[in-house]
Order: C-alpha cells, then sequence, then structure tokens
C-alpha cells in the first residue's frame, strides 16, 4: 500500500489552528487535499496498467514506486498546482479565505540564469558573508541551492515572488508575511513531505538581512559564524546545527561552491558584467 502524502499526526495542528481562526489553514487543508488526490489517482493510474512490471513485483519495489509517486504528487500540487486547491478555497472559504500566502509588491523574483541571480544577490552575500565571518560564495552557495540558482523561489498564487532564498520557516515568532508551499523533509534517511509556512520578504535585501540575523541570534547556530574561507565547515556547520533535515545539505552546499557554474558566475562578478538590478 502506498503510503499517504502526509502524515496525518499534522492535520492535528492543522484543526487545532483552524479552530483559532487561522486564516491560513484553510489553504493548507485544500494544499494537502490536493496533494493526497494526485498520489491517489497516480496510484490508480499504475494500479490499471496491463503490463508486468519492469522489474518484477516485490515489496521493495512497491515502496520504491510509492516514494516516487510521492515525490511526483508534491511537485505537480507545489505552487500553483493544478488549481483544486484554489477551487476548495473558493468554495469553502469565500473570497475573505486566506491563501497561505505574501502578497509582496513588487515584480516577481525571476533569473533567468546562474549569471542574473548571482549578479543581483552578490553585493548581499558580501555584506552578510563580512557580519558572520565566512565566504560570501558559501552564502551565495546555500541560496543557490535553494532556489536552483534563483529559478525556483517561492511565490504566492498570483505569482508574487516571496524572495525567501535561505527556505526560512514562519514559525510562531514570525509576525510577517507568509507564503504555504509543500516541502520534502527527512526522518533520517527517509523522506517524507509537508505542507509548511515560510516566511515572505518585500525584496532581496531583506531576505538577506533576516538570514543574518537568525544566524548571529539563535543560539543554535553559534558554530556556524567564523568560518571564513572554508566552505565545507561552514556547510557542515549549517546542518550539525539542524538548518535542515536533508542528510546531504552541507554535502550540496560544497558542490555548488565547488562546481564549474560557480567558477562561471564568479568570473562573471570580476569581469564586470551588467549593473546590478534593484529588487
Amino acid at each position: 500500500m502506498v503510503a499517504p502524502v502526509h502524515d496525518m499526526s499534522q492535520f492535528a495542528g492543522l484543526r487545532a489552528r483552524a479552530e483559532n481562526n487561522d486564516p491560513a489553514a484553510l489553504r493548507e487543508v485544500a494544499g494537502q487535499f490536493e496533494a493526497l488526490f494526485l498520489q491517489t489517482m497516480l496510484k490508480s493510474m499504475r494500479d490499471a496498467s496491463v503490463g508486468d512490471p519492469i522489474f518484477g513485483e516485490s515489496d521493495q519495489f512497491e515502496m520504491y514506486q510509492g516514494m516516487l509517486d510521492q515525490q511526483i504528487a508534491l511537485e505537480m500540487a507545489s505552487g500553483k498546482g493544478v488549481g483544486l486547491a484554489d477551487m476548495l478555497v473558493r468554495q469553502l472559504g469565500g473570497d475573505q479565505a486566506a491563501y497561505g500566502a505574501a502578497q509582496a509588491p513588487g515584480r516577481s523574483a525571476v533569473w533567468d540564469s546562474p549569471e542574473s541571480f548571482a549578479r543581483d544577490v552578490w553585493p548581499h552575500a558580501e555584506r552578510v558573508a563580512n557580519e558572520l565571518g565566512v565566504a560570501p560564495e558559501a552564502v551565495l552557495a546555500q541560496a543557490a541551492l535553494e532556489t536552483g540558482w534563483g529559478r525556483h523561489v517561492m511565490a504566492d498564487r498570483d505569482g508574487a515572488s516571496s524572495y525567501n532564498l535561505f527556505g526560512i520557516k514562519a514559525g510562531q515568532g514570525w509576525n510577517g508575511e507568509i507564503v504555504a508551499q509543500q516541502t520534502l523533509e527527512f526522518d533520517g534517511e527517509i523522506p517524507r513531505s509537508e505542507f509548511a509556512r515560510f516566511r515572505a520578504y518585500s525584496d532581496v535585501g531583506a531576505t538577506f538581512d533576516d538570514y543574518a540575523t537568525l544566524l548571529q541570534e539563535n543560539p543554535r547556530y553559534s558554530r556556524v559564524g567564523g568560518q571564513r574561507g572554508d566552505v565545507r565547515a561552514f556547510a557542515e556547520a549549517l546542518q550539525q546545527s539542524g538548518y535542515a533535515t536533508d542528510p546531504d545539505y552541507a554535502r550540496k552546499i560544497e558542490e555548488i561552491a565547488n562546481s564549474p557554474t560557480m567558477q562561471r558566475v564568479l568570473d562573471a562578478l570580476k569581469n564586470g558584467g551588467d549593473a546590478p538590478i534593484s529588487l
């Protein structure tokens, strides 16, 4: 049996928030339903197949097939999804229902290349890196990992950017705008999907400011700063401090920092390139 897209324990929290009139809860429930519907549809399509599995029948094969269906459903329901969640929100909550998304002003942050992304965020990366005592390319590599070099920045239902370049979630102490997104987390080596709320910002500078504040003021990240030019030490300190649940988070940051793409964008920055775009 394919595992459900979401842990049932998550619904207890959603119910509590709904009872407290949290307007984002409706959007989250609708997003949960859309992802679950998509995964169920994928499973039904596979069950209806008349062909034999390429690799034969086995419990292990079914487990990995279920994980694949879960990830496909997660990707399909991300962002605007297929429209089912929006329809449910409109029917259940009307125009007053919140969509769990920031209504950030200004144009959406969409970068068409690693060079354009690096050009716009590099001054901020340098500033924050200087404050933290780390390499600016390490900060840039983390932002590149979290956003796919700026191509996958979280946006609200209308396409307005959250400018969240570091995947920072909106906890109870966050009073700003939010976007609600499906995300992949890990229990050890086991991936699971969940619907989470993330912080949204007015511009690129604001996300870097909040990122620096988080690492400087939260005691759990006390070992992250002061790594200077050691990208590996910075990335490992982030992972050991629990910044992300991905067991390969540190390795991925280091690989991006040492990649040909990073070298190419750093060379472009050194050569001047176009003037930075003000966001």
